[in-house]
């Protein structure tokens, strides 16, 4: 995801007028990393190591996430200037990962720190936090009436993005030598089933119920392709985006359908209204999770559903949508290679994606993931969304590792404030692929 808000530093910047009087901005980016002069920033990063390897880093957050902050904004960095990665394989986002994952997977993470992020990530709700400021930042920042329009038609898209994965994966799979079973079960339902949590756990103890061996069995087998499932879907968010670039027609450039704005404020930041966005933040997601154990439904879907009515039925004061906006934009701005890093960390097992690597494999997987983006395509168009933007959403979002997924993705493809469908995806579309694998197993 491109910068937002970025601040000149202490070197030189040019202005200069572009086309139709805009004003450009040209410096050096090489010589800058986090928006502060590398020497500068080489400092920093030469306490953190010192700090880490001799075992003196401070305890809970504070060391945790400067860890985070200094090694993913420099693998985001060589990530987004290496040639080819920055091209075709994600950029910063999947160097913040596959570069976190290895380092832990190579030995180079103290223990003690893999075991410190691992806990910050999930039981310290990192990843919560974060998603959290998103949803309610970028839904409050969107047109209102656009908004209901959008919500209406959003799940043709996603129904589009199954049918194209089952039967493209189908296909492939026959082709390479596994069976129909085999391709639907094994491989395309973990990978559109929403992630680790709320996708391949209850589909193996829905396996285990209706086909006999323990859970353990079928996670074994369905963990593989969903973190391939996931790679895959991070590189192909990051070739979408290009093809958005080179046929402007497909895309809306972040925007899901013509017309579908974010409503913008000419305001200065006010660090006291990004309080009072933070407070809101939270407390949506505190609502979601309370109604969560009542509720058949993920705290995310329940957020986002009552995220949007505030919007829609305009009860939330301005000055609270001003500084959720700016909240949003803040979290997104400064911590997002931090928490991609912390991904590797924490979700990312080298050993299960290196496990699959076999010819015959990696082709279905990849069929899984092509034919989510075709069937949400082309659904999408018929719906009246850009293409490009289905794809990623409806299509990306359903085939990767859930809310982890769905940053990776967002921001290889630099549309993050597409965060709030991305969720719909996950959460409420992988409610549906439970639902749908409880139907498929008697009949294959």
């Amino acid at each position: 995801m491109q910068r937002l808000g970025q601040v000149n530093s202490a070197l030189a910047v040019k202005e200069e007028k572009g086309e139709e009087g805009k004003v450009l901005l040209t410096n050096e980016r090489w010589l800058q990393i986090f928006n502060i002069p590398i020497l500068w920033f080489l400092v920093f990063a030469g306490i953190t190591l010192v700090s880490l390897y001799t075992g003196n880093l401070p305890g809970g957050m504070i060391g945790t996430l400067l860890v985070m902050m200094v090694l993913g904004e420099l693998l985001g960095w060589a990530g987004d200037r290496t040639p080819v990665v920055k091209t075709f394989l994600g950029g910063g986002a999947i160097i913040a990962i596959f570069g976190s994952a290895f380092m832990v997977y190579a030995g180079l993470l103290p223990e003690e720190t893999v075991t410190s992020m691992t806990d910050f990530m999930k039981s310290g709700g990192f990843l919560n936090f974060y998603i959290a400021a998103l949803i309610t930042g970028s839904i409050l920042g969107m047109n209102s009436k656009v908004l209901v329009k959008v919500g209406l038609r959003y799940f043709l898209p996603i129904f589009g993005a199954v049918a194209g994965a089952v039967l493209i994966a189908g296909l492939l799979g026959s082709l390479v030598g596994f069976t129909l079973q085999e391709a639907i079960l094994v491989i395309t339902m973990p990978i559109m089933g929403g992630g680790m949590g709320a996708g391949a756990v209850p589909m193996s103890q829905i396996y285990s119920e209706m086909m006999g061996n323990e859970p353990s069995y079928y996670i074994s087998m369905l963990v593989p392709a969903l973190a391939l499932g996931n790679v895959f879907a991070i590189i192909l968010a990051s070739v979408l985006d290009m093809i958005g670039k080179k046929v402007p027609s497909l895309s809306g450039n972040g925007q899901l359908m013509k017309g579908f704005t974010y409503e913008k404020t000419k305001q200065k930041y006010n660090v006291e209204k990004m309080g009072v966005g933070l407070l809101a933040a939270l407390t949506f997601f505190a609502v979601g999770t309370l109604l969560g154990t009542v509720l058949p439904l993920h705290p995310y879907a329940i957020m986002i559903i009552l995220v949007a009515a505030a919007k829609i039925t305009n009860i939330i004061p301005q000055n609270v949508v001003e500084g959720a906006s700016q909240w949003y934009q803040f979290v997104a701005s400064n911590w997002t290679f931090a928490l991609l890093f912390g991904i590797g960390v924490a979700y990312t097992d080298l050993n299960t994606v290196l496990e699959a690597l076999t010819l015959q494999y990696i082709l279905t997987v990849f069929g899984v993931v092509l034919g989510a983006i075709i069937g949400a395509a082309i659904l999408g168009k018929l719906v009246g969304f850009y293409p490009i933007e289905s794809a990623i959403t409806a299509g990306l979002c359903m085939a990767n590792m859930g809310g982890t997924g769905d940053v990776a993705v967002l921001s290889a493809s630099k549309r993050m404030e597409l965060m709030p469908f991305a969720q719909i995806s996950s959460r409420l579309g992988g409610a549906l692929i439970l639902l749908l694998a409880g139907l498929i197993i008697p009949l294959l």
